[in-house]
Parts: structure tokens; sequence; C-alpha cells
């Protein structure tokens, strides 16, 4: 059994870098730990099948499919993300289903004092940088704005922002203390419990949803639908609940 992850700089390395056999699956950043265990699951009921893991940002990870980088299936941190790659004709809509939810979070570093204890605190003269993904790139900043808009807090905040390429990076701005706090995901909150706190859960205006779809001329259609098949089993949403994830 051979799993292989893959760098999300996919299209630097090249096509060469999965090989005919391999199934490259395309993952949003919030999906790495819950991905790489699915994955490795997946090869250990699937001998011979090598999974190929690229995670980014959503938008990101469009736009290297869309650009002709190798991948079987997209599995997207927002439905935004998915509408884009129908719209480019990047993916099968046929295949397009949910396998998951998620929740936002306000985070701060676990050895904080500050007095934040929800989005509304973050307009203090005391706060001086929230880190969340960008919202022209990012699912989680884009759920970031729509939240804070709602609350009538996005102008204080965003004055304030440290944008990232990805929900990890806001993570780290926040786990090393380069940032008052910070807006993630509950399940990216969780596995760095021990270097940030979780304030407050953010109400979004819209459910936060993952899509995945089998990417558009995959060489691997067969495989992939298997693969979106065990994500959706039984035991792949039991893998996917270890790591917080909810059903969607």
């Amino acid at each position: 059994m051979r799993f292989r992850p893959l760098v999300a700089l996919f299209l630097l390395t090249g096509a060469s870098a999965a090989s005919a056999a391999d199934l490259v699956v395309s993952a949003a950043s919030s999906l790495t730990d819950a991905f790489q265990a699915v994955g490795k699951a997946y090869e250990a009921k699937h001998p011979g099948t090598h999974v190929v893991l690229n995670f980014a940002a959503s938008d990101v990870l469009l736009r290297q499919i869309a650009s002709g980088a190798p991948a079987d299936v997209f599995a997207s941190a927002d439905q935004t993300a998915m509408d884009k790659a129908v719209a480019a004709k990047a993916i099968n809509p046929a295949t397009r289903q949910d396998f998951a939810s998620n929740r936002l979070v306000l985070v701060v570093p676990h050895d904080s004092t500050a007095a934040i204890r929800g989005p509304a605190d973050l307009k203090a003269a005391s706060v001086k940088r929230v880190a969340y993904g960008d919202p022209a790139s990012v699912p989680v900043g884009r759920y970031t704005q729509a939240a804070l808009e709602q609350q009538g807090l996005w102008p204080a905040v965003s004055a304030k922002g440290v944008l990232a390429q990805n929900v990890r990076q806001s993570l780290d701005y926040v786990a090393r203390g380069e940032v008052e706090a910070g807006f993630v995901f509950a399940t990216d909150a969780a596995i760095s419990k021990d270097k940030v706190k979780v304030v407050a859960v953010v109400p979004t205006p819209k459910p936060i949803t993952y899509p995945m779809a089998i990417v558009a001329g995959s060489k691997q259609a067969t495989e992939a639908a298997a693969f979106e098949a065990y994500v959706q089993s039984a035991e792949g949403r039991k893998i996917l609940a270890g790591f917080g994830f909810e059903a969607p």
C-alpha cells in the first residue's frame, strides 16, 4: 500500500507528479487531516490503488484543474467554488454531492488574556490584527465576510484584516500569536486545541457544506466514483466525524 500526499503547488510540478494509475483527489485545506485518513483507509480496501492528495484553498484548486493539472476528484469547502467549477465545465455536475458540514468559529491564541468573547469585541482598539481567509479565493473567508456583514461588523473587522491564503494559514497566524484573533472552521480549531482556543461559534447566513464531484475528463472516473461512494459510506462518515465533520 502506498499513500502519497501532493503539495499544493501542483502546476509547478507538472503532470508527471501523478502517474496514470494514481487517483488524484484535490481537496480543500480544511480537509487535510480527515482526507489523509480517508485516503489510507480507502487504499487498504482497494489494494493497488494509489491515492494522491492535493490540498489548497478551493478556488486555487479549481484554477489548477481548469489549467489542466491532473485531478480526478474535486472536494470544495463551499458551494461557491463548486458552482464556479460547474460554470467552467471543470467537473461532471451529475456527480456533485454534499458529503460534510462544518461551523465557523472565532479563535484566539491559547494563552491570550484579551477580552474577546465574540466578533463584536474585535472592534476594540486593543485588537490590531484579525486573520481570516481571503474572501476572493478562500471559502472560510467568504463565510467570515457574510457572517460579519450580517452582524454589521464587516467594515470594522476587515480594516484590521490579515488575509490568509487558506484556512490553515489563518489558524497558524493565531497559533503563533501573530494576530489577536482569527476565523477558522471548527475542525481546524480542534486539531490545534493546545495552541488556540475557541471563544465563539459564529452563525453564518448559509450552512457550511462541503461538495465533491468527479473532474470532467478524468481518466479514473470509475475509481473516482468509488472514492466518492466510500466517503459517503458509513465507514467514510465515521472517519470524517472523528475529525469533527458533521453530516451535510
